[in-house]
Order: C-alpha cells, then structure tokens, then sequence
C-alpha cells in the first residue's frame, strides 16, 4: 500500500528475484488483463486496479500480493474498498484468502511531506486486527540529493558537498525515519514495524532487512518457516532462521 510512485512493485520484484512483471488473477484464480508499470499514466490513473486481485511472480510463485492502488488518490471509495478487503481477509478462516502482513511504503522523494492525510487516514481509521502492518520507508537514494543541496546551501563547494553528502544523507534518513514513525506511533492503530530500504533499484539488492522483520511480525512459527523458506534468494536467512529455532 501507499501513495503512487512509492516503489512498491519495484520492492515485489527484488523479494521476488525478479525483472519481469507480476501476472496478474482474480480471486477464482483466472488470469485478467492488467496494464504493466511501464503503460501510459491513463492506464495506470486510479480506478483501473482491483485490490482483490493475486499479484504472482513467476520466481517465486510462493507469496501472493494484493495492490491497494487508488485510495491515495482521494477517493473515498477506494478507501472503503481497500478497508473492507483488509478486514474480510484479516477475520477469515481460510489460509487462501487470509492476508498475513501488510506493506505501507512511504517514499523519500517528498521527505518534507512524508506524513501526509493519506497515512493518517489509514492509520486512524483501518483496523487490521491481529495482521501487522509494517511500514517501509522507500527510495531513501533520493536523499542523496537533498542532501547535497543542503550542503551547498551551508556554502560548501561541490567537491566539499560531495565528499560529505553520504555522510549527510545518513543523518537525514535519521531525521526523517524518526519523524514518520513519531508521527505514526501517535495514530490509533499504528504500524507494528519499520524498515527502510536502499537501492532497491538494484537488481542485487539486499531485502533481509524486511524479511527478518517479518518473520519476527508473524505470531504463528509455522508462518515464520513458511516466510523464510520461500524468500529464495535469502539462502543464508534460511539457515540461520533454522539454528535459532
């Protein structure tokens, strides 16, 4: 879940070890028409997703992933549609249709507006009972940027800015990771976990971070085995997850 352009189907891919787009089934398992991430904006506008439907990697066939696309956008609607689902699929006895985490990414691009009323709508007004929801801080690489500006803005020169930007970006990250997790501690069902993640638009990209987060999110230990067990490309996550059980 989360605003447009958060990163969140780039974040699947490298869970999933993979470049390719998700196929795409409704809850019968048929598979539907979707528009791919790169098709124009019209395509993509809000609307034009259905969060009931099964978002599946080829790579990795073991997780199924539900898109939230268009409650961001404003719609009322939407919301309660996205509301309804998470509560019907948090409340329902069969492991087919239950939903056992949630993923609200909040992208770093916009680092002054990283809270904003679409955040504090969900977190106040959608109660996903016992199904944790973790938020993960997106496109952090942005804030190298900002970072740069700043320095330059404090007088230094580009090679002076330069050589401190990494430095600065770390301590912005600081900044605003404890920002959004301040403001969202304070909403009435506020986010179990947080992560932020990094170069994401690496194919090589390193998501154990998430992965140990949500293995420890998880209550029941056979979900955490199963978790574990088909994030593929964390073999050494695998190992370690069995010695510490």
């Amino acid at each position: 879940m989360g605003r447009a352009n958060a990163g969140k189907t780039t974040i699947l891919q490298r869970v999933c070890n993979s470049m390719d787009e998700p196929e795409i089934f409704d809850r019968k398992g048929n598979k539907v028409w979707t528009c791919r991430v790169t098709d124009s904006p019209e395509c993509i506008q809000r609307g034009y997703h259905d969060i009931r439907h099964e978002l599946v990697f080829r790579s990795n066939p073991g997780f199924i992933f539900h898109d939230s696309c268009g409650f961001e956008a404003g719609s009322a609607q939407g919301f309660d549609q996205m509301r309804n689902f998470v509560t019907e699929c948090a409340v329902t006895t069969s492991m087919n249709k239950h939903i056992h985490a949630i993923w609200f990414c909040i992208p770093m691009t916009g680092c002054h507006r990283t809270v904003t009323g679409v955040e504090q709508k969900f977190f106040n007004e959608c109660d996903t009972r016992h199904v944790p929801v973790i938020v993960l801080v997106t496109k952090v690489d942005a804030l190298y940027l900002t970072a740069i500006r700043e320095l330059l803005d404090q007088g230094l020169t580009i090679a002076e800015a330069k050589e401190r930007a990494t430095e600065k970006q770390g301590e912005l990250l600081e900044k605003w990771f404890g920002h959004v997790k301040h403001e969202l501690d304070k909403c009435k069902f506020p986010p179990k976990g947080y992560v932020s993640l990094q170069k994401m638009n690496q194919e090589d990209a390193d998501c154990t971070l998430l992965m140990e987060c949500m293995a420890n999110m998880l209550n029941e230990e056979a979900l955490q085995r199963v978790l574990i067990s088909t994030q593929q490309s964390s073999i050494g996550r695998c190992v370690e997850y069995a010695v510490d059980k």
